[in-house]
């Protein structure tokens, strides 16, 4: 019988995990573990399984960290933002010698945990990294079509739209802050480069993208998520590129002006008798227009699509593949937590063996993977709302279309 302890289970992602385990007979026990006690208690008794249980941890605790790790076989972190918090999970982890996932998307610590491969390598243990929607989703079909759809690749290109999630905490918005704010790397012409959000090499990599289920001509933009740093260390491709936007297109750009201005900053000011962030007023403040924006625009349920696009040659003539999975009745918690959970599911089952600190197309099987999505994200059968498409378009522009 296995055990697996899910960090930040309260989250939008790690709440879905948690849910689609409770689902699926690979673990017998579930730890939900997070700071919000209370709320774990909720979620537990929402989700009604004997085998899920709840366990307040602090992350930044070493101690209450590997408490929560006590009997477990996996754990699958979902704490974020990743870039504060990713670093000593992984260390406490390597020192207590378990398998560990987790979807991490910050570019710059996801460069700094690949440095700890050796000591994972040492500690016997496999901590493979990114294990979501983007990154995970979009490495391992990139995968699959450089490995069995096409002989070369020139470029894969990865996109990413949603919005309209019940609830965004802080922790996504210093997300988005992060994001806008450091240097994006980009593989293009063969060689690692790196773009500003807000300056001109960034604004030219802008596209328009036509999303199932969200809508055509969706602009998007430069996103420093891991793909285009690993995926060249496995696929030899001239190109790999990374854009994204969250909807409504109302609600990103007052993001987008609100860090522009520089209100991501951590550093306490004078405002009369009081010491306040810009960065705590200004999340409070997007959080509270996130809930208007979205009824004033009518924006309705939630929904998200990842589309990646994987351009080369077969048997000498051009071909372009095209994958996306879209929902529109769920989006980010979904989309992330369920690789997350066929990830954990994958692990205990012996499919990931290489050991290290790797991302997914380093130690998964694509097919592995894409074998287990129905099963894991399984519905009603009268609900249609999560869909998977596939594209083979040839040299004269013809379309080959398969819904899954």
């Amino acid at each position: 019988m296995a055990q697996i302890t899910i960090l930040g289970g309260c989250g939008a992602v790690g709440s879905i995990a948690v849910k689609a385990l409770a689902n699926n007979d690979e673990y017998s026990e579930i730890i939900l573990a997070d700071i919000d006690e209370e709320k774990a208690r909720e979620i537990v008794s929402d989700i009604g399984s004997e085998k899920v249980r709840a366990m307040k941890v602090d992350v930044m605790d070493p101690k209450s960290l590997k408490k929560s790790f006590e009997g477990s076989n996996v754990i699958l972190n979902c704490t974020g933002p990743f870039y504060k918090f990713v670093k000593p999970i992984l260390k406490a982890v390597i020192e207590s010698g378990i398998n560990y996932l987790d979807i991490c998307d910050d570019v710059d610590v996801t460069l700094e945990i690949l440095e700890m491969d050796q000591e994972a390598k040492d500690a016997g243990i496999t901590a493979l990294i990114g294990m979501g929607n983007s990154p995970g989703i979009t490495n391992l079909l990139a995968k699959f079509a450089a490995d069995d759809m096409l002989d070369e690749i020139d470029a894969i290109d990865i996109y990413h739209a949603h919005g309209g999630e019940p609830t965004e905490g802080e922790g996504v918005i210093g997300h988005r802050f992060h994001c806008m704010s450091i240097d994006i790397p980009m593989f293009l012409d063969g060689k690692m480069t790196t773009v500003k959000f807000f300056e001109e090499d960034g604004i030219a990599l802008q596209e328009d993208v036509d999303f199932h289920l969200l809508g055509d001509k969706i602009r998007v933009y430069p996103y420093p998520h891991p793909e285009q740093v690993t995926l060249p260390n496995y696929i030899k491709a001239d190109r790999v590129t990374n854009k994204g936007t969250v909807l409504p297109d109302e609600y990103y750009e007052l993001i987008k002006d609100i860090c522009r201005l520089g209100m991501g900053d951590k550093e306490p000011i004078a405002v009369k008798e009081c010491e306040i962030s810009p960065y705590d007023f200004a999340t409070a403040y997007i959080i509270k227009q996130r809930e208007k924006i979205l009824k004033e625009t009518g924006f309705g349920s939630q929904r998200g699509c990842v589309k990646i696009v994987a351009t080369g040659t077969k048997d000498g003539e051009y071909r372009q593949f095209v994958f996306q999975l879209a929902s529109k009745s769920q989006a980010l918690g979904e989309g992330t937590g369920i690789p997350a959970a066929i990830g954990a599911i994958l692990m205990n089952r012996g499919k990931i063996t290489e050991k290290g600190v790797l991302p997914p197309e380093g130690c998964v099987n694509p097919l592995d993977f894409i074998g287990m999505i129905q099963s894991v994200a399984k519905r009603d059968k009268d609900e249609d709302s999560f869909e998977v498409i596939i594209e083979s378009i040839d040299k004269d522009g013809n379309v080959q279309r398969l819904s899954l």
